[in-house]
């Protein structure tokens, strides 16, 4: 039996310095999709342990990344504003000044599991509903969002809610996801005004 610190996309992070293999599932999408092209403000969104936020300072030089998580994250850069609390209980238009909306929200957040499947299910949705409230609030017109969730009878109505919000919507499960994972990312581009 492979254990977690064996998994091969663990250890090229760490050869690579990211903070997490999580990075490799956001290029993939950034490679098939290109949602972070021209970005001047991306929200990270569940950031902690960091590596989305480091690969949106490395592929987009100019923009300025917003991250903000219930855990730490330890990266240090002056592009990067991180704030630690719940997305819930915080302003996010003051985690975001001085800019008053981003081009690209990201949302990597997952809950608490608890091995229902049905419940860790229905908090995930919970979860890609709070992103997409987000988003509704300070995603510019035609801008991106991906968002994870776990896959299960809540995908059919979470994905009409992208339909319903971007010109193109689309499932994808990355190469780099966990065999045994039941994550998925909804990739919604060109948000409408």
């Amino acid at each position: 039996m492979r254990k977690w610190n064996d998994d091969p996309f663990t250890k090229k992070a760490r050869k690579e310095n990211y903070e997490a293999r999580s990075v490799y599932k956001l290029q993939e999408i950034q490679k098939r999709d290109r949602v972070l092209d021209n970005a001047r403000a991306i929200l990270d969104l569940g950031a902690a342990p960091g590596s989305w936020s480091q690969f949106c300072l490395e592929i987009a030089p100019k923009a300025n990344v917003f991250a903000i998580d219930l855990s730490p994250i330890h990266i240090s850069n002056p592009r990067l504003k991180f704030l630690e609390g719940d997305i819930e209980q915080v302003d996010m238009a003051q985690l975001i000044a001085p800019v008053t909306q981003v081009d690209v929200v990201l949302s990597d957040m997952a809950p608490k599991t608890t091995g229902i499947a049905s419940v860790d299910v229905a908090r995930s949705t919970e979860l890609v509903a709070l992103a997409l409230r987000v988003a509704d609030h300070l995603l510019a017109p035609k801008g991106n969002m991906v968002a994870k969730l776990f896959m299960g009878e809540s995908l059919k109505t979470v994905e009409a809610a992208f339909i319903a919000r971007f010109d193109t919507t689309r499932l994808f499960r990355p190469e780099s996801t966990r065999k045994q994972s039941k994550e998925i990312f909804l990739i919604g581009k060109s948000r409408r005004a």
